[in-house]
């Protein structure tokens, strides 16, 4: 008696959970819809050549840690020098690489030492070989930085401490950096005035098998591999169905680190980057934003659909997991940094929305999902197992991933629509019904080692991504 009455419980607790969670996901998905459907008609007036000719646009600087990106670097860096905005520069830093990261720079880019004159407000590791700067007038917007190895977080703060610009666009070297894409990022901080727009972000779309040429996006391919494709719709999803919600809502708690700008006095009043965590990016904007409300101040953190930024994801499952991995351990290590915020009133929507959500959400998941595969796998060899109520729900479950992932499809078809030869819509509607199966079990193993590793093995490592280089036309 007294185990069924146990088993029913924890029955009720999965099915309470599950109805919760589609809910959520339900009600964001309707709120990105009519953020996005707004920003395109709002928009739509928008003349981004005066912003990106207007000699009084704000100053940003793109800043890009590099370590070993000698396959990418030249092509990269091409690619940030070629955006259509006039007052920014490029601050790369080398992160004490140990390949020829460098000496490719100073050779194609006609790099020579330089004596800068650098505020330094963050504390990170010293300069290696120094600041350097082209003697060639097409790259005046170029500066390259040879520091000690110190990490991403390092690089990145060494880059704030070096930017004389009012703004800062934090990048990984290895994105493909659209044209319009500064113009555009920059739009929130110029059209919000009843807040400050303290950061703001764009969505990342995956450029395995597109073709670059001369540092531009020259065509669009749809990868070969399961493992890619699964990764496209999972960003479509995510950014799409997302982030626009919570940047409606005023509650995003995450910028990616592949691209996002952000307000330099802020971001240096909280200290920059943490050094210690491997979800920087996310710490970063938690912080911010929990500086802002312990300030009293009106604020936004911001998001935009248009697909800015192009990066190379993962097309083994090696590289995959350990990035998931990483991407899990951030997670707890924000949300535990800053739990004072969690559930808590005087922090607004940031704490009794966006906190709890990414809690049960977003860092609750893979554990409850783990723990009902085991309650599953108890039932079945304790022989207590309704098989009608079981098969019912694993395919609602699947069901519901299934038409998730349609919503997201539909909606990238009638905003964006950037996959359009022939055929790649039959095959992005394959991978919806085939995603489930075949990435979110890697996904699921790789947030579980992620807790294990953060409990039980306390090294912290930043999580191994080796690049193959974007196919040149």
């Amino acid at each position: 008696m007294i185990t069924q009455i146990i088993i029913d419980i924890i029955q009720y607790l999965f099915f309470i959970y599950s109805i919760c969670a589609i809910l959520s996901y339900l009600v964001l998905a309707t709120i990105s819809a009519i953020e996005t459907i707004e920003y395109k008609h709002k928009n739509s007036f928008v003349n981004y050549k005066e912003i990106m000719s207007s000699t009084i646009s704000p100053s940003i600087s793109i800043i890009a840690p590099a370590y070993n990106e000698s396959l990418n670097i030249v092509e990269n860096v091409r690619s940030l020098l070629s955006n259509h905005y006039v007052n920014y520069d490029v601050i790369i830093i080398n992160d004490g690489s140990k390949d020829d990261s460098l000496e490719k720079l100073i050779t194609v880019y006609n790099l020579v030492p330089v004596d800068y004159l650098m505020n330094e407000q963050i504390v990170t590791q010293p300069l290696r070989k120094g600041i350097y700067k082209s003697t060639n007038p097409a790259f005046e917007k170029l500066i390259v930085v040879d520091k000690e190895n110190g990490g991403k977080s390092d690089a990145l703060n060494m880059g704030l401490n070096i930017s004389n610009s009012k703004y800062v666009a934090c990048i990984d070297v290895d994105c493909l950096l659209l044209e319009d894409s500064l113009q555009k990022m920059i739009k929130p901080f110029l059209e919000i005035t009843d807040k400050k727009v303290i950061a703001a972000g764009g969505v990342i779309r995956i450029s395995n098998s597109c073709i670059v040429k001369d540092g531009k996006l020259h065509d669009v391919n749809f990868p070969k591999k399961l493992i890619e494709q699964g990764q496209i719709l999972e960003y479509i999803r995510a950014f799409l169905l997302g982030r626009m919600a919570w940047s409606r809502l005023n509650g995003l708690l995450v910028i990616s680190g592949a691209f996002g700008l952000f307000d330099k006095k802020i971001a240096i009043q909280v200290g920059g980057y943490d050094k210690n965590t491997v979800g920087e990016d996310m710490e970063l904007v938690v912080r911010m934003r929990g500086y802002m409300e312990e300030q009293n101040k009106k604020y936004k953190v911001a998001y935009i659909p248009d697909p800015l930024c192009w990066t190379e994801a993962p097309d083994n499952y090696k590289i995959f997991i350990s990035q998931r991995n990483r991407w899990t351990r951030g997670t707890i290590e924000t949300l535990k940094k800053h739990r004072k915020i969690g559930f808590n009133p005087k922090y607004k929507t940031l704490g009794v929305l966006s906190y709890p959500y990414w809690f049960f959400f977003e860092r609750m998941a893979p554990v409850v999902e783990f723990v009902g595969i085991l309650y599953f796998a108890i039932l079945v060899i304790s022989n207590k197992i309704r098989w009608d109520y079981a098969f019912s729900f694993i395919v609602l479950a699947y069901l519901f991933t299934v038409f998730f992932s349609l919503i997201a499809l539909i909606t990238e078809e009638l905003t964006y629509h950037q996959y359009k030869k022939k055929g790649t819509g039959f095959r992005l509607l394959l991978i919806a019904f085939l995603e489930p199966l075949v990435n979110h079990p890697f996904i699921l193993y790789a947030a579980i080692r992620g807790n294990i590793d953060y409990y039980f093995n306390k090294k912290k490592k930043w999580g191994e991504m080796t690049r193959k280089g974007m196919t040149k036309a």
